[in-house]
């Protein structure tokens, strides 16, 4: 008899769902384009109506078109997205606003504000000198810490202040705030939850003490009672409703995407990495047992818990990869993304021309939001595919710039990195990144890596699986690119000079 699983992956682009089998072989799969609302200039919202509508919708045709009963499937793991914000009365369900992505800049003004502040001042000078006394890892964080748009934060302030009756229903504890993995859990159960790994990547939970930052709810005014409950990524999440979808499946995990795609990719062992590039670039470490802090712009973030095991990464993220190939094939430079490819390969250089990522800003380890995006050099001679090949170089440039701050602030040493997103799958791209990190890039069969990820998680508490060694066995490599020494060397001279277009960009806004 073969045993069924469901994963389903809440992202910012689509909503996808898998059914698998124990083999982790795809039995059925389904999707929706996310539809994201743009009501005002740097404003980024999800209608929470229609995101639970479709959540329904393609996990309803996914089992549909899988042909097992639903009563066979053993249970459902959840990925989302992190950062993405929203408020509702835990009795009613009724919710007070839309989705705030974690793309929004509305609560920009307060970022800055704060960051500046005499507050945040003391905090980093406070933390500092607890740092040279105790030489605890948790004030040497506290001593560059800064706020950022992509964290919860002050888009929880914001709302608070400016949504008509939240605060008084915050105070009164009508009003509870989460991700989009609190609010599908809740409207799958009616629990106000969220695991470790989507928790730690809201900016408001401390990885040190794994608990909610009590100084940031006293600091910001953020009444405790709006905190969901935070538990582990794999365990009892309660039932999905049986009225739903013909039978009442179990839920096992719940997880961050990025988390989640480092599960998927196997990355089980400490120093070992996985670039996923879809919407943004996200590089991820295993650093086993201990956060890793940063002073560059990288976070310690939690992994995953469950059982007696606590995993914590470290991340760098640039937030425009797959929203760049989206604007090219929406500007008609190409009809579709694999087109990129083609055109990248059909020249040997980029005449010159430079582009920098940066529609949402500059991320670590540039750390400058207010940067903008465009091409640099560009002349007669400058054709479409030298500006395509110009935004796949800049693409990679900026995932080069996170490892070297990776390399800097691990002291870890690498020998392969594992990919996935819908950038993976273009061989130009990858081919670059591994020569110009010197690494072998190994790309899986799927690039749905948060989808196997969370299925692997649930399986392993459900007991389809008995071990991490039996989901390595399941793992299949598409194809390895492995680096070439007189590329990097050919490209020495390029990545300058696109650094210094990078300067002529920043602080533009």
């Amino acid at each position: 008899m073969k045993r069924y699983l469901v994963a389903l992956d809440v992202g910012t682009t689509t909503v996808r769902c898998h059914v698998l089998d124990e083999s982790g072989t795809n039995v059925a799969t389904s999707f929706e384009k996310v539809e994201l609302l743009y009501p005002k200039p740097g404003y980024v919202e999800i209608d929470p109506d229609w995101l639970w509508g479709a959540v329904v919708r393609v996990m309803r045709r996914c089992i549909q078109d899988s042909g097992v009963d639903a009563a066979k499937i053993e249970t459902l793991g959840i990925s989302t997205q992190r950062g993405s914000i929203i408020t509702w009365d835990p009795e009613s369900g009724k919710h007070f606003h839309n989705f705030i992505t974690w793309k929004d800049l509305r609560a920009d003004s307060l970022v800055k504000e704060w960051d500046a502040s005499l507050a945040m001042r003391g905090l980093r000078l406070g933390s500092r000198l607890l740092y040279m006394t105790l030489r605890n890892k948790r004030f040497q964080a506290g001593s560059v810490h800064r706020l950022m748009n992509t964290q919860m934060t002050l888009r929880l302030l914001w709302a608070l202040q400016n949504v008509d009756g939240l605060r008084d229903a915050a105070t009164s504890g009508k009003a509870v705030f989460g991700g989009v993995d609190c609010w599908l859990l809740y409207k799958f159960t009616g629990a106000h939850v969220s695991d470790v790994s989507s928790a730690s990547a809201s900016g408001l939970f401390d990885p040190f003490t794994m608990e909610w930052a009590g100084w940031a709810q006293k600091l910001f005014g953020l009444p405790a009672t709006m905190f969901p409950r935070v538990v582990d990524t794999a365990g009892d999440f309660g039932r999905l409703p049986g009225s739903l979808f013909g039978a009442d499946i179990p839920i096992s995990c719940s997880m961050a995407d990025q988390a989640a795609s480092l599960f998927g990719s196997g990355c089980f062992q400490s120093t070992e990495l996985k670039l996923t590039m879809g919407t943004g670039s996200f590089i991820n470490v295993n650093t086993g047992l201990e956060p890793c802090v940063s002073v560059a712009g990288l976070y310690p973030l939690v992994g995953w818990r469950f059982g007696s095991e606590l995993t914590y990464v470290v991340e760098g993220a640039s937030n425009d990869t797959g929203s760049i190939i989206e604007w090219a094939r929406a500007m008609e430079f190409v009809q579709n993304p694999v087109d990129t490819n083609t055109l990248a390969t059909s020249v040997n250089d980029s005449d010159g021309v430079y582009f920098v990522p940066s529609f949402s800003g500059l991320q670590a380890p540039i750390n400058n939001p207010n940067a903008a995006s465009g091409f640099i050099g560009v002349k007669p001679t400058t054709r479409k595919a030298h500006l395509v090949r110009a935004m796949l170089e800049s693409l990679v440039f900026r995932v080069i710039l996170l490892y070297e701050c990776i390399i800097r602030e691990t002291k870890f040493s690498y020998h392969s990195i594992k990919v996935d997103g819908g950038v993976s799958r273009n061989d130009f791209a990858m081919q670059l990144l591994a020569d110009l990190t010197g690494l072998e890039v190994e790309r899986s069969t799927s690039s749905e890596m948060s989808i196997l990820g969370v299925a692997f998680l649930a399986g392993l508490h459900q007991g389809i699986w008995r071990n991490k060694q039996d989901i390595l066995k399941l793992r299949k490599v598409e194809r390895v690119f492995t680096p070439s020494k007189k590329r990097r060397g050919d490209y020495e001279k390029v990545i300058k000079e696109w650094k210094r277009a990078v300067e002529k960009f920043k602080d533009w806004y």
